[in-house]
């Protein structure tokens, strides 16, 4: 019978105590990692609870202060995980912002450049700092969470589009350096999923029903669903994949309007 067996492994999940990384960080421990999430330093309280609500102490999951736009910060965390944990196997990319809606010409340039250093840079760091202990030991996964919009243009949105966009092709690249060292580096680009984040979209009736036309499946997905997808792709069950994006759209990258004919 085929399992997904992460036991003994060290997983790192950036903003793991929230959303899709809340998920993920669930379903990478249910497989038996250890699992340290880098939370922003503003969410310790909500990185505790989310702890206690998978077991507490018990689940061998911790809390680490990070703010993954800043590389000093980035740096201690990861020093922090080794001292409990040891060497690090997995990394989830998970962190990042929107931002908020406005166009390039009418930006706050210090706003649009903030989004870059979260979602791109900080996956950066992140994967420099974890890349220490997997090119030593030859082994390990990097999952870069993207989304559908690495492919989708978002008017209002150029930062986050421009910064999942270029971590699709960081995954690619990076794949490239490491993959004769037995590293593997993939995206997942998640679509319309009921988290916090895109309430908006799906909270009511009329924006929901809206939503679901978009999606062929016909309504958006649930976290877990990319969580289950995330611990596929660490796991030996997914050893021959590597430097590409895993689509989980329920459909919507297929031209949904097309459907019925167009």
């Amino acid at each position: 019978m085929l399992k997904l067996d992460l036991s003994g492994k060290v997983a790192v999940v950036t903003g793991g105590n929230s959303g899709l990384g809340a998920a993920s960080t669930k379903a990478l421990s249910q497989c038996g990692a250890r699992v340290a999430i880098c939370h922003h330093p503003s969410k310790k309280v909500e990185a505790l609870k989310f702890i206690e609500t998978l077991g507490g102490p018990d689940s061998e999951i911790i809390a680490v202060s990070t703010d993954v736009s800043d590389y000093s910060s980035v740096t201690n965390a990861f020093s922090e995980i080794r001292s409990a944990f040891g060497d690090i196997d997995i990394l989830i990319n998970n962190a990042g912002v929107d931002g908020s809606r406005e166009t390039l010409a009418s930006c706050d340039i210090s706003r649009w450049e903030s989004v870059i250093k979260v979602n791109l840079f900080g996956s950066v760091y992140c994967a420099k700092e974890a890349l220490k202990d997997m090119t030593k030991n030859q082994r390990g996964t990097i999952v870069n969470m993207t989304s559908v919009h690495e492919f989708i243009p978002w008017s209002g949105y150029s930062a986050y589009t421009a910064s999942k966009a270029a971590l699709s092709m960081l995954t690619k690249t990076l794949a490239q350096e490491v993959g004769d060292l037995n590293i593997r580096v993939v995206a997942v680009a998640p679509g319309a999923i009921k988290t916090e984040i895109n309430k908006d979209a799906w909270s009511s009736p009329a924006s929901l029903k809206d939503l679901d036309s978009k999606i062929l499946l016909g309504r958006p997905g649930e976290p877990h669903e990319i969580g289950e997808v995330v611990a596929f792709l660490c796991s030996p069950l997914a050893s021959y994949i590597t430097g590409t994006t895993i689509v989980v759209d329920g459909g919507m990258l297929d031209y949904p309007e097309f459907r019925h004919g167009g």
